[in-house]
């Protein structure tokens, strides 16, 4: 089951963030289908959030085709968002964890490591384009 988490300094709206969370797990193959997130009650517990907005995050995933409410039983995930190179997930993220390790021992911070992944991305990005 996926463990939401908010970021309130991340500019980004609160539901805006539990509908990427899903989004990510889908993409990481962490959540399939037939999967059951956790009920609008286990999420206002766990991350003290108002249960509207837990709601509108499940209404907008619905309407993307990725979950459906199965009323009395909870939402279940209908679509997924993994493809093929999901087999290469995990070699990866070994190399990326031995990476921020060494970006630690090097003196880095969450902060600085976050600014560089980012802006490595969106420089690689755009020598794509």
């Amino acid at each position: 089951m996926i463990d939401f988490h908010l970021d309130p300094k991340s500019g980004v709206a609160p539901y805006m963030q539990l509908v990427q969370q899903v989004q990510q797990a889908l993409r990481l193959g962490m959540l399939k289908v037939g999967d059951q997130l956790p009920t609008v009650k286990q999420v206002v517990a766990k991350i003290a959030i108002n249960p509207n907005t837990v709601l509108k995050a499940y209404r907008e995933l619905e309407r993307q085709g990725l979950v459906a409410p199965q009323p009395g039983r909870g939402t279940f995930i209908t679509a997924t968002l993994a493809d093929d190179s999901l087999s290469a997930h995990q070699a990866l993220r070994d190399e990326l964890e031995h990476w921020i390790a060494k970006a630690h021992t090097a003196g880095l911070d969450h902060d600085a490591i976050e600014a560089l992944i980012t802006t490595t991305i969106r420089k690689a990005h755009q020598a794509r384009t």
